[in-house]
């Protein structure tokens, strides 16, 4: 029998418990990727707040993606350090972190102006130069410290474009087949194993694009599949259309539940979904009913970054975080009912 409250051992990481943090938009840095003072008072408060194992949010691998302001970078030696301290202020809390390395689209640079360019149109030679900013970036990681690295292939960013036959047309061969297309995590993964062999490595996919000609459950697993074989340490379940709104416990909990019940009955690397989860017995119920093995939890600990410890001490305890999505549009993301109760 899985239990949420204990320590979970996976390929080079170990989990204090079943709860995964998963990375969630903040936008706490500056232009360059350096972190905002902020940054350290919310991670300090997530890992106090009893979560099994946080992954920061979204941290190009490039200096010049800008899709939102605040996009924190491993893209540059000279951010290793203050990566390195927020790692440190989160390991003081007896817990693990992961940086979440990603790419939002790739630009090509022509007389100092970048133009963003699809997967379609790259060169051989591009593929490689963006495969290798993911491997330096996964380099910097582990200078700074983190535990391992998610590499961010969802939410139709650049890696969940380029696998998505709607957006790949390629002929060569990083287009056309699932294998092909998917060719570029496996190279990046290849690249990640040889500069930081300790690091845990997971992925973040979609459940399905939920696009007219894209990824599908069916093709969703057939990826799994191949990042299995290749030797992912675990996966995330996610999808396009993330944070639905109004979830209503025990009625539309865990909306990507069930594709990644299927994924975590196809691969042998563990698998944890995110997306809606509210309640303390749905995840138990999810945990030992499937052979998901983590919970993944965003919008709630925005809510109640100490979730985790009122879960440990009351199994009835449910999340506050009501699913109204004005989080994203306050500053640095908070929960607008959090700030409420703060400010009363």
């Amino acid at each position: 029998m899985k239990k949420i409250f204990e320590p979970v051992e996976m390929n080079n990481l170990t989990l204090r418990n079943r709860l995964i943090r998963s990375a969630t938009w903040e936008g706490i840095a500056n232009s360059d990727g350096s972190l905002m003072d902020e940054a350290y008072d919310i991670y300090c408060e997530l890992a106090k707040g009893g979560v099994g194992v946080i992954i920061t949010g979204f941290t190009s691998v490039v200096p010049h993606d800008h899709n939102s302001d605040g996009t924190m970078r491993l893209c540059d030696d000279a951010l290793i350090a203050q990566y390195r301290k927020l790692v440190d202020i989160i390991h003081a809390e007896g817990c693990p972190v992961i940086t979440e390395i990603a790419l939002g689209d790739y630009h090509r640079e022509k007389n100092g102006r970048y133009m963003k360019v699809e997967p379609d149109d790259m060169s051989v030679d591009e593929i490689r130069m963006v495969i290798s900013q993911f491997v330096d970036a996964a380099s910097r990681a582990d200078e700074a410290g983190f535990d391992g690295i998610q590499i961010h292939a969802a939410h139709f960013f650049f890696l969940s474009r380029f696998i998505s036959p709607a957006a790949n047309h390629r002929t060569d061969k990083y287009g056309g087949s699932t294998e092909n297309r998917c060719r570029i995590l496996v190279e990046i993964m290849d690249g990640i194993r040889k500069v930081a062999p300790a690091l845990h490595i997971t992925i973040k996919i979609n459940s399905s694009d939920f696009t007219f000609g894209g990824v599908d459950e069916d093709e969703c697993i057939a990826i799994c599949r191949i990042l299995d074989r290749a030797g992912i340490d675990s996966i995330e379940v996610s999808g396009n259309g993330t944070s639905v709104a109004a979830i209503k416990v025990h009625v539309n909990e865990g909306y990507f539940v069930s594709t990644a019940i299927k994924i975590a009955d196809s691969v042998s690397c563990p698998v944890s979904v995110v997306g809606g989860l509210r309640s303390t017995d749905t995840i138990e119920y999810i945990l030992n009913k499937t052979n998901i093995s983590m919970i993944s939890l965003s919008r709630p600990l925005l809510c109640e970054p100490d979730l985790p410890n009122k879960m440990k001490k009351d199994s009835a305890v449910i999340s506050k975080c009501i699913s109204c999505n004005r989080c994203y549009s306050s500053h640095l993301h908070k929960c607008i009912l959090r700030e409420v109760d703060l400010a009363g």
